[in-house]
């Protein structure tokens, strides 16, 4: 009786240590599985779905979705180049007849000195002022197209004219005003051309304007 009440003793406490070593093992399944769970969330924010979405998707903010965003924000912003005004330009005149020729050239050039790229169009306005009143240049009708001028890079256009070759006295010149396309604020400069220009009747300006990036003849191109 006393060895089969040990042997049942030594029995129950192996089932006891049994069932312990599979509750045990169960447990750590358990707890192995909600620290996977728990370690699956936490790196999803940092580890796996963080290196691969941080990697590309923090990447992708920078590059694309935030940096690169902004970026393309402001290449679309620095796209609409303002237009070239009359203040950050430098406007210079220069004669620039060749000899021989049926009329006389000046040509203009606007340097741009503002800081960052403008945009023109078209032709400019061009006045002369002369001891009979001020003389608008009307437009030669070549064909003008939109530029962008480079901060520190110029353009020229060209100012052609009669040549007073009729012996009297004619018409003096005493300025030149210019004023870039679409600006109302004018420039003026000393006439670089003849002293005179023939008289005329009256039936319309002899002298013509050239559009941007028509330097005239003899003129920088």
């Amino acid at each position: 009786m006393r060895v089969r009440k040990l042997t049942f003793a030594a029995l129950a406490v192996a089932a006891g240590l049994s069932l312990t070593a599979c509750n045990g093992d169960d447990g750590t399944a358990q707890s192995d599985g909600s620290s996977a769970s728990s370690a699956s969330s936490t790196g999803g924010g940092s580890g796996a779905d963080g290196s691969d979405q941080g990697g590309s998707g923090q990447g992708g903010e920078k590059g694309s979705a935030g940096q690169g965003t902004a970026a393309g924000s402001g290449s679309d912003e620095n796209a609409k180049v303002g237009k070239c005004r009359t203040d950050d330009l430098d406007i210079t005149a220069q004669d620039s007849t060749i000899d021989g020729d049926a009329e006389g050239t000046v040509a203009v050039t606007f340097m741009n000195g503002g800081g960052s790229d403008c945009a023109l169009s078209g032709y400019a306005g061009v006045d002369l002022k002369t001891s009979e009143g001020d003389l608008s240049a009307t437009r030669s009708g070549q064909e003008s197209s939109p530029m962008i001028l480079k901060d520190g890079e110029s353009v020229h256009f060209g100012v052609t004219y009669p040549i007073n070759d009729s012996g009297g006295s004619g018409v003096s010149v005493t300025a030149l005003v210019v004023t870039p396309p679409d600006e109302t604020k004018s420039f003026s400069l000393e006439w670089p051309g003849a002293a005179t220009l023939p008289v005329t009747d009256g039936a319309g300006s002899a002298v013509k304007v050239g559009p941007m990036g028509s330097a005239g003849q003899g003129g920088a191109s």
